[in-house]
């Protein structure tokens, strides 16, 4: 079998050897290095072969910056959705409390009047919550959150920071019910604080103003006096604020004046109540004569028969 040689035909053999051309393009790229370096020679092609490349360098690096923009955008914004959840959190577990807070300001100088209200009867008072109204639509009653087991009595006095709110009518072992002033049975001795004039504050019921019944069409009242409890009927110390003057339709043929006033406090305005103790509103009454009486009418009875 003929050999077959590896170098090849003496056709392909052309110019000089591998090994002089790199010898020859080192020397030439270490002179050109040198020149470049020591002289600035292609200082100015480098400049023009940049700007010629400049556009083709930009066209190589775009999609890698798309790439990158599109990549930080969707971080971001991803970044700024959980963000928002995470203040929607927080302010919705925020928003009871500022809410709230005006209201819980407001019932905390509501306790501190009656608190200091409380101080100036000698046999004090006892403060209660209001837990719920009355059933029945047609009369003004609320129940409290503290009866017989706190020494809560019938017939004692409540009031708020305000002035008079009612009376205690009724009493359970853990609750009592009050009846508002504004009930159509209920009634209030007051005085005009302006002229001292002495009357009578009645109930008309729901959705209707308490009256100053029985009142001369002469009587010495105005629109915006403020009535006050005279003391004398033995349940309300005189001097709390009740009402306020709202109207006056005074009619000569009338032999009474109708007069209508706003109650200056309730339940409306404070959930937190004073009960008043029975010896704070006024002595107890003294007994009767009885005895005395009885030995008159024995003497008158002798003295007939004799």
């Amino acid at each position: 079998m003929r050999h077959v040689s590896a170098e090849p035909p003496s056709f392909f053999r052309r110019g000089p050897s591998p090994l002089a051309r790199l010898a020859f393009l080192s020397v030439v790229s270490f002179a050109l290095l040198f020149a470049d370096t020591r002289y600035r020679y292609l200082e100015n092609v480098r400049r023009a072969v940049a700007a010629v490349l400049y556009p083709l360098q930009r066209a190589a690096q775009m999609p890698g910056e798309a790439l990158e923009y599109v990549a930080t955008y969707f971080s971001s914004q991803r970044a700024l959705v959980e963000e928002n959840e995470t203040l929607r959190r927080r302010l919705a577990d925020q928003a009871p409390a500022a809410q709230g807070f005006p209201l819980a300001r407001q019932e905390i100088e509501r306790l501190k009047a009656l608190l200091t209200l409380r101080d100036r009867y000698s046999s004090g008072g006892t403060a209660v919550e209001v837990l719920y109204t009355g059933r029945d639509p047609f009369s003004q009653k609320v129940f409290v959150d503290k009866g017989g087991e706190a020494g809560i009595l019938p017939g004692e006095a409540v009031i708020d920071a305000e002035g008079v709110v009612g009376q205690v009518t009724r009493v359970f072992p853990f609750m009592a019910e009050v009846t508002l002033i504004g009930d159509k049975d209920h009634a209030v001795p007051v005085k005009v604080l302006r002229s001292g004039m002495r009357s009578v504050l009645y109930g008309a019921g729901a959705g209707r103003l308490p009256e100053l019944r029985f009142t001369a069409p002469t009587a010495d009242i105005e629109v915006g006096d403020l009535l006050v409890t005279s003391g004398i009927d033995g349940t309300y110390p005189a001097g709390l604020s009740v009402a306020e003057v709202a109207t006056i339709e005074r009619d000569t043929g009338q032999m009474f004046a109708r007069i209508t006033a706003a109650p200056r406090a309730g339940v409306d305005r404070s959930s937190h109540l004073l009960v008043l103790r029975q010896a704070a509103a006024m002595p107890a009454r003294p007994d009767e004569p009885v005895e005395a009486e009885a030995v008159k009418k024995g003497g008158r009875k002798g003295r007939r028969g004799g």
